[in-house]
């Protein structure tokens, strides 16, 4: 699937020695760890599958919503003899499907960040965290943004991340930078 799902599904390519790739993006994440109301299709298009076999990838199931979603748009739409699906990790406690193939069976719910997702997923958190504080706490250094993100989320992304994950919410006008500081934009 697009976006989490590319990159494995590329590489699977190349190990199994498969040249056509497709891309559907089906989500239902808003952003990092917070779930849309429905799953949906984007940026719907036609293709002919007759007479093929899809695998059909993305890094993880979670809820499972969005890979029911995009089988059921393939199977519908793109008519291949059959689809298969393949994930890094599978969530099984809250997962509605299981997947055909998967890497880790995860027991226990917990955001899991890839490489092509950190910078996104580093933003995303900053940003809720920020918008929760800042009720209170208006003006923030980059060294306290740093220390409340680890205490929430107990993860450390590496000190590039951060930094641009800030540069992003400026760029973005969520945060105007003054010196060492950050001030929430109102």
């Amino acid at each position: 699937m697009a976006r989490g799902g590319y990159i494995p599904a590329r590489l699977l390519c190349d190990f199994l020695n498969v040249e056509n790739l497709l891309s559907i993006q089906s989500q239902h994440w808003t952003e990092a760890a917070k779930v849309a109301e429905k799953a949906l299709i984007k940026f719907k298009y036609n293709v002919d599958l007759s007479g093929m076999n899809a695998l059909l990838v993305d890094d993880i199931v979670d809820t499972g919503e969005s890979l029911i979603l995009a089988k059921n748009f393939i199977i519908g739409e793109w008519k291949p003899n059959d689809v298969k699906i393949a994930t890094l990790q599978w969530i099984s406690p809250v997962a509605k499907l299981k997947p055909d193939f998967y890497l880790i069976e995860v027991k226990e719910w917990y955001w899991f960040q890839y490489p092509w997702t950190r910078l996104e997923d580093t933003y995303q958190f900053i940003k809720r965290l920020l918008s929760e504080e800042g009720l209170s706490k208006r003006e923030w250094t980059l060294e306290e943004i740093i220390a409340k993100f680890k205490e929430l989320y107990g993860v450390d992304v590496g000190l590039n991340y951060f930094k641009d994950a800030a540069d992003l919410l400026v760029e973005n006008s969520f945060l105007i930078r003054s010196d060492n500081k950050y001030l929430i934009k109102s």
